[in-house]
């Protein structure tokens, strides 16, 4: 099991990520930050929602294209939660609210249409039991098709531990996407303010954009633009 701050001062691009687990007491946590290298996509900010959080742009003039950077990455649906990286966390909603399941929403989608990158879509749902599930969908050579579906599923939370994924594995053309099974990470004992503060800190000044962490229910929010929201 690894550190997360460690793991993730050591990568100054891993793109989206997204981390579920549970602190040593067993409170439920949730991270999930966004990272940008171009303009328009350093232009985000995040905010809440009656359910959740979306992204908006910091300077709405500077926006040059909403789709694929605008969106909704964290719903709660009943007392579960879900978090992604696109616009699948509203598939994954409509779904769950209709009694359909989280792997049958992500099958109707696929990765992002921005080759040559292949932006991989990752989800994950958080469920009131502690227990959680995460998912990929990349693409599955350089021209994109086929699409390959990755799910894991963690019955049951472990104390101090955590499972973390993101887009990327780093800088390179095109990006190289995350590989390999979720990453066992440690969750300390921190509220969502000081979890926040770690986690912030690890992520590469050039790069990192917005940051969401819960624990427990409790939220804190730090924007590279605009002052921390609770």
């Amino acid at each position: 099991m690894e550190s997360l701050f460690a793991y993730l001062a050591a990568r100054p691009y891993p793109g989206r990520g997204i981390m579920l687990g549970a602190t040593p007491s067993g409170r439920s946590a949730i991270a999930y930050f966004i990272m940008g290298r171009s303009e328009n996509s350093r232009n985000r900010v995040f905010e809440k929602t009656g359910d959740g959080i979306r992204t908006r742009a910091y300077d709405e003039s500077r926006m040059t294209d909403p789709s694929l950077i605008i969106y909704n990455p964290v719903r709660r649906v009943g007392r579960g939660t879900v978090v992604t990286n696109g616009d699948q966390t509203d598939t994954i909603r409509d779904y769950i609210l209709a009694g359909q399941t989280f792997s049958a929403a992500l099958r109707t989608r696929e990765f992002e249409p921005d080759g040559p990158n292949w932006t991989p879509r990752i989800s994950g749902l958080l469920s009131p039991d502690g227990g959680y599930k995460l998912s990929i969908l990349k693409a599955g050579s350089e021209d994109g098709a086929p699409c390959l579906r990755y799910f894991y599923e963690y019955e049951a939370a472990v104390p101090g531990a955590g499972r973390f994924i993101s887009t990327y594995e780093g800088f390179g053309g095109p990006l190289p996407s995350f590989h390999g099974e979720p990453v066992a990470v440690g969750v300390p004992e921190l509220d969502a303010a000081a979890l926040a503060e770690r986690v912030w800190e690890s992520l590469d000044e050039d790069n990192r954009v917005s940051l969401y962490v819960s624990v427990d229910g409790e939220e804190a929010i730090i924007n590279k633009y605009g002052e921390e929201k609770k």
